[in-house]
């Protein structure tokens, strides 16, 4: 689709130093959403300093009325119930615009921490896919394999706990939720947008994202590179026979706009912020503002995923100054189109859905 008539979708990251107050993002998530921009993401440590971002975002959630929130939800060690329950209930306090980014992790120490072996990135990936996969059947309804489901008031019909098999692992993380716990609810978009960051995930991760994702974040560093790079994601997801129009393919793009200040936490530098290697911009909010309407009039992504160096600082430089000149010149919408993250980036509901079957689970799971 040309880009001319294709909508340009911004989103933001609130990371950055970590803070443990809820109110420090709040106010981050309340400029994004005055700036009309799709999402706001936040990362999730889980062996570094830092908060829960479901629970922030959480916390945010009554605190803002239109953007979407987007946590990082680790899936390599989680058990999908509570995966399913934990987003299901974001998009229920917010009222529909939860997204959830797929956290993964091959670090040896991380799995230690809960009695894993460590596995190679394809072996992250598989188990991150099945996760994706069982969750969505737990939203989608009872299975044949379903035990008893409850009626929950405001769901469309009743869900079963016992959907889907994450068979990828030994048991216990294999099932897919504890004897007599409640029916998992379903979301009130029945599916929130999946995130994938391809952002060193390599070919394991693009798969993923080709089969599930609804929103993929990539790196590049020329519009070239990411032109090639959307065009392989969106041919895999028809050859899975899904409709590439139904996926979002956003640039990440870690920005500064100090334009010269010394940085004021002594230490903090660009280049000790990002864990990957990615497209950075450093210059002022109408540089970047020119950079993002030449590579979207180019047609090589849908729009972009900013990574802010500070965001307590650049983030109103984004929304008053480099959203306020895309909204000036009529690339940028100037309120939000609808209630619910979907809507925002123009999903139908059953965008997400999966349309081909899922692969063949592996053999053996981890060792542990």
């Amino acid at each position: 689709m040309p880009s001319a008539i294709r909508p340009l979708h911004l989103a933001v990251a609130l990371d950055g130093p970590a803070r443990f107050d809820a109110g420090h993002y709040a106010a981050l998530a309340a400029l994004a959403e005055r700036g009309a921009l799709d999402f706001v993401t936040l990362g999730d440590p889980l062996t570094r300093p830092g908060p829960d971002a479901l629970s922030v975002l959480a916390h945010v959630a009554p605190l803002t009325r239109r953007i979407g929130l987007v946590p990082t939800v680790a899936v390599t060690h989680a058990e999908p119930y509570a995966v399913s329950a934990a987003v299901a209930t974001l998009d229920w306090v917010s009222q529909g615009r939860a997204g959830w980014t797929v956290g993964t992790s091959a670090s040896g120490a991380e799995a230690r921490l809960f009695g894993r072996g460590p596995a190679p990135a394809g072996t992250v990936w598989r188990e991150a896919g099945e996760i994706i996969d069982t969750v969505t059947r737990l939203w989608d309804g009872p299975a044949a394999d379903a035990g008893p489901a409850n009626a929950v008031p405001g769901t469309e019909r009743p869900v079963g706990a016992g959907t889907g098999r994450h068979s990828g692992r030994p048991e216990p993380y294999g099932q897919p939720g504890p004897p007599g716990r409640p029916a998992v609810f379903r979301p009130p978009q029945r599916r929130p947008p999946v995130v994938v960051d391809l952002g060193g995930a390599g070919e394991p991760g693009r798969r993923v994202a080709a089969r599930h994702a609804d929103v993929v974040l990539i790196r590049a560093g020329t519009p070239e590179e990411a032109e090639q790079r959307r065009r392989v994601l969106l041919t895999e997801a028809a050859a899975l026979g899904r409709d590439p129009a139904a996926l979002r393919v956003l640039l990440s793009l870690s920005v500064d706009l100090g334009e010269g200040e010394p940085c004021p936490q002594p230490g903090l530098a660009p280049s000790r912020q990002r864990r990957v290697r990615a497209a950075h911009f450093s210059g002022g909010p109408v540089e970047l503002a020119e950079l993002i309407a030449r590579w979207h009039r180019d047609g090589v992504v849908d729009g972009f995923h900013l990574a802010p160096l500070l965001p307590h600082r650049d983030l109103e430089r984004i929304v008053n100054g480099t959203v306020a000149l895309l909204q000036h010149r009529s690339l940028f919408r100037a309120f939000h189109p609808g209630g619910t993250l979907r809507e925002h980036l123009g999903l139908t509901r059953s965008a997400g859905f999966r349309t081909a079957a899922a692969p063949a689970p592996a053999a053996a799971g981890r060792a542990r």
